[in-house]
């Protein structure tokens, strides 16, 4: 479950409606939450660690609503996105696409054409993608706390040798966004997820009334 940002406070509110009252403990990358039903929840901490200690809840509210300014690079073959972010305000932004032709069942000669040009486009297209993560994201260096990657996970793994990113990846924290064709809208919605809270509930055992005594 992942919850955002302004609905961390209700949702924690909702579970002690649902549970009644918890105790709470955790450091600095993981607040727990204990009802007495038996009920547990595991919040795990955006940008961590948190400064660790009580109360925690006050602590992890105050962390998620912090306005970090953190870069954004979306790559899937063929289309690419970076952005700056303030809290979730778009400082700075660029979206790009490259054509990358899809595969091919024909054989022969003509297939080994096909795959030489297919992996030259995507080389290109590679390319440009990284060139724009450095354009948009490079002179904000000093003032992100964390860039976060996202998109298609083999595309990205792609370009982690190029030595371009280097400075950037230093900076790489979770989570991995999979998010689809890399388009503005998607970039702009970005922090909806990156700035969110994943919670893990265990919910108590189902309660199992004592058997009756034999007549």
């Amino acid at each position: 479950m992942v919850v955002p940002p302004g609905r961390v406070h209700p949702w924690i509110d909702g579970f002690a409606e649902r549970h009644g009252p918890f105790t709470a403990s955790g450091d600095g990358r993981v607040v727990r939450l204990r009802a007495g039903d038996g009920a547990q929840a595991e919040l795990h901490v955006p940008f961590p660690p948190m400064p660790a200690g009580p109360p925690h809840v006050g602590r992890l509210v105050a962390h998620v609503r912090a306005e970090r300014r953190v870069g954004v690079f979306l790559v899937r073959l063929g289309g690419y996105a970076a952005g700056v972010f303030h809290g979730d305000v778009l400082l700075a932004s660029k979206v790009g696409s490259r054509l990358v032709q899809g595969r091919t069942a024909a054989g022969g000669w003509s297939q080994q054409r096909f795959a030489r040009r297919r992996r030259n486009q995507a080389s290109q297209a590679y390319d440009d993608a990284v060139e724009t993560a450095v354009r948009v994201l490079s002179p904000h260096l000093g003032e992100l706390e964390a860039v976060v990657l996202g998109g298609d996970r083999r595309a990205v793994d792609a370009l982690r040798r190029d030595r371009r990113l280097a400075p950037l990846l230093a900076l790489e924290a979770e989570p991995f966004l999979v998010v689809p064709d890399p388009r503005l809208a998607v970039l702009r919605d970005t922090p909806s997820t990156f700035r969110a809270v994943r919670v893990r509930v265990l919910d108590p055992p189902p309660f199992d009334p004592p058997p009756e005594p034999a007549p």
